[in-house]
């Protein structure tokens, strides 16, 4: 199949109401409201399709997008087509979602998420937290040093409030995975999540909350889940 006729398939199964929903989640024009459900249909048919996911996240469209990073193929991404979809992405909704998933899967990821959290702009900064939260969600500490995540723990205590309003929710994204995702960690990520407190992020006409770290943590641990990396970031 070809981006055009996948485009025309998506519009078909566009759904006004999810549309909405997408919206008020910072979703972005063009956009036609594919459910999740229907684009994994769509990839399941496709298959891993590198050229095609390039030809779909051009397209701007948000379900398109979206789908790209279903049937990309991490392993061939390049780091400037990671940079490009960084730079092209309809909204924070695909940047902090399909770009960080593709990127920490692909061979770069540690080094675009490093170069990304360091920007000033919050929607880099929340991609590259968002990636580097999925780095360790599907690797553990094996692809940064123990020494690196705490240099990194201790950059989100000491600075997550004083951070843009989406970065905030990253970094507090990251001390969870860091927390749930790394053993040894655990402990430290429930502390510096205590000495953190709650975390105040403005999501907008959504009914999303910002999850208290140490809470979210413990509830892993209690599944005796601490420690279980994921086989992929994408979903």
């Amino acid at each position: 199949m070809t981006a055009t006729e996948i485009v025309r398939e998506l519009e078909a199964l566009g759904a006004a109401s999810y549309k909405k929903v997408l919206l008020n989640h910072g979703a972005r024009e063009p956009i036609f409201g594919v459910k999740i459900e229907e684009l994994k249909k769509i990839r399941k048919r496709t298959g891993t399709d590198h050229l095609l996911a390039l030809d779909l996240f051009a397209t701007g469209i948000y379900d398109a997008q979206y789908l790209a990073g279903l049937v990309a193929d991490p392993g061939r991404m390049t780091a400037d087509d990671l940079q490009r979809w960084l730079a092209t992405s309809n909204c924070r909704a695909i940047s902090a979602t399909t770009v960080a998933w593709v990127a920490a899967e692909s061979p770069h990821g540690r080094e675009l998420a490093m170069e990304w959290l360091a920007s000033p702009d919050e929607d880099r900064a929340q991609a590259g937290w968002a990636a580097l939260s999925s780095l360790v969600a599907i690797s553990g500490d094996s692809r940064l040093k123990p020494e690196e995540l705490e240099r990194l723990l201790q950059l989100v205590e000491r600075t997550i409030h004083q951070q843009p309003n989406y970065v905030r929710y990253s970094m507090n994204g990251f001390v969870i995975a860091l927390g749930s995702y790394v053993d040894r960690f655990t402990d430290a990520a429930i502390l510096a999540g205590e000495r953190i407190g709650p975390v105040s992020v403005d999501m907008g006409n959504t009914a999303c909350a910002v999850p208290y770290a140490p809470a979210y943590i413990e509830k892993v641990r209690s599944r005796g889940a601490v420690g279980k990396t994921r086989k992929r970031a994408r979903c």
